[in-house]
């Protein structure tokens, strides 16, 4: 059939009824606003003098994250709710797939240093300073960023080397794998082999690795004898775990069968979940959750 050299893209949004868009709307609105406030707290909150530590250093960088994450997605989505041109540009898909890859690839990676992090703080106390030091804890953070970098740049590239014969309307809010995918006229079969070998790549390796951080973490815990000890210890861990969990649920069902169209909708609803409303949800249970955290919010 002719190939169409496409220009643009069309994002069908959330939703295509019109009584439900001045809702989604506020609604999304709303949640945005809670995702800057909550998140440029924890990042006043942890440059806190007496939350100098590695543990409030990462909670600070997956704030930023947090921020850019929602702040890649939800502005082009709120025009696009309330505009009747919903295009975005070729170079803007290919711009914004980049960084949602980027920023979502890095977080994963944080989320293992986090989790390291803890292990350490745990099982390892007495040598704590000496193995997360600053420079520890830099790298780190450098070797997330550098490893998000990469597996974004290889899966921008790979996505928009596949030819796109119409129609150009993406059914999504935003331009991401699974929606690009599907408007592709050649054989993709390789390239999805190719994405779930990423997929375990970026969010099943470092889940295993957190798993067994705490296996380490939780055969500590219960040989610690006094149950306060053991309640408070569990109680700065179980934060983490429930961040790494919602990540974790999200991003495998969207990535894990890219081509197929009868779960679109449900992967739009994961897609608000994992860029919208968890950047939102983890100022909360990070806030709510930690002592330290709250006073000098309160402060």
């Amino acid at each position: 059939g002719n190939h169409t050299l496409l220009s643009e893209f069309i994002l069908s949004g959330l939703s295509s009824h019109p009584e439900l868009q001045h809702l989604l709307f506020f609604t999304i609105c709303f949640i945005y606003s809670m995702t800057l406030i909550g998140n440029l707290l924890i990042c006043m909150a942890t440059a806190h003098p007496t939350l100098h530590t590695p543990m409030y250093f990462f909670l600070r960088v997956l704030s930023f994250l947090d921020i850019s994450t929602a702040s890649v997605v939800v502005p082009k989505m709120l025009v696009n709710i309330l505009s009747e041109d919903r295009s975005i540009s070729y170079l803007g898909c290919v711009t914004q797939l980049y960084c949602v890859v980027s920023l979502a690839s890095t977080e994963w990676y944080l989320l293992a240093a986090m989790a390291y992090d803890r292990y350490v703080a745990v099982c390892r106390p007495l040598r704590y300073p000496a193995i997360m030091s600053t420079r520890a804890c830099l790298s780190m953070v450098l070797l997330s960023c550098c490893s998000g970098q990469v597996v974004s740049v290889l899966q921008t590239a790979w996505v928009f080397t596949l030819s796109f014969c119409g129609p150009r309307r993406i059914n999504y809010f935003f331009c991401d794998i699974p929606p690009l995918v599907l408007l592709a006229c050649a054989d993709t079969s390789r390239y999805e082999r190719q994405l779930i070998s990423a997929t375990v790549l970026v969010i099943f390796t470092p889940f295993c690795l957190i798993l067994l951080s705490y296996t380490c973490i939780i055969s500590s815990i219960l040989r610690i004898s006094s149950a306060e000890s053991r309640h408070k210890t569990f109680s700065t861990c179980s934060s983490h775990l429930t961040v790494v969990t919602l990540y974790c649920a999200s991003g495998t069902l969207i990535y894990l069968q890219p081509k197929s169209r009868n779960s679109q909708e449900a992967k739009k609803v994961l897609a608000l979940i994992y860029t919208t409303v968890i950047p939102t949800l983890n100022p909360l249970i990070y806030s709510l959750r930690n002592k330290e955290v709250k006073e000098v919010l309160i402060r």
